[in-house]
């Protein structure tokens, strides 16, 4: 068996993310150790999205931040990105449909193949 050292990564994901290349890596933690201060960055960038019942609504977020644990930050990006792509879509979807946002119609159509 071979033993793969895993981290925890903090990413963002903006909205207009074509791909993993997109993704950035905010912060890495190397421990179980480090994990709760990295949680708290988390919530904290996390926390403009959050309804007035403190629940977390992904059509409010701005980017999408993600935790991901693994083992190196290409695989992190990676990870990120394919967790995110759903919400990005349904992010856009959501401004399309309620501000008629022609920016976020463009990139559905061109990045994500999808016409609204």
């Amino acid at each position: 068996m071979i033993y793969k050292q895993k981290f925890y990564y903090l990413t963002k994901t903006p909205l207009s993310a074509e791909g993993p290349k997109d993704v950035e890596i905010i912060d890495r933690a190397d421990d179980s150790n480090q994990f709760p201060k990295l949680f708290a960055e988390y919530e904290e960038l996390r926390s403009h999205a959050f309804n007035d019942d403190k629940l977390y609504s992904i059509i409010r977020a701005d980017d999408i931040y993600d935790l991901v644990r693994t083992g190196t930050e290409k695989e992190a990006r990676e990870l990120a990105y394919e967790n995110a792509e759903p919400e990005i879509i349904t992010n856009l979807q959501h401004r399309v449909m309620q501000k008629n946002d022609h920016d976020a119609r463009a990139i559905l159509k061109e990045i994500h193949d999808i016409r609204s």
